[in-house]
């Protein structure tokens, strides 16, 4: 099973699922928004696939941080731009299983995914 966990390195809740995925011994790449960047492709699969509404994090500091006419205007047609501009918009972290892909992290919820 490929596995990936995207996220920024100093983020709290990425360094817990590393530590729990590394505890488990799941072998995983971690993909460091910052570091590595993003693309448009890969963010138009993950909103395909989660809607803009899961994938975007409205309590981040960045949410915040944005101003009020983009953030009542995000839609559709333009979070992929959004996000790309401002990627720790992004609910972190996000792993992807085989193309399946999930937000946040809770123990329980990554016991389910890798039993």
């Amino acid at each position: 099973m490929a596995t990936t966990l995207y996220g920024i390195k100093n983020c709290d809740t990425v360094k817990k699922a590393r530590r729990w995925l590394e505890q488990q011994a799941v072998d995983y790449n971690f993909h460091d928004f910052r570091a590595d960047g993003l693309s448009k492709a890969q963010v138009a699969t993950w909103v395909d696939q989660l809607g803009w509404e899961a994938l975007v994090n409205k309590r981040s500091t960045t949410w915040k941080q944005l101003g009020e006419t983009t953030r009542n205007g995000l839609n559709d047609s333009n979070v992929v731009a959004v996000v790309l501009a401002n990627p720790t918009l992004i609910k972190r972290p996000l792993l992807d299983l085989d193309g399946h892909y999930h937000t946040g992290f809770k123990e329980t919820d990554y016991r389910q995914l890798f039993r």
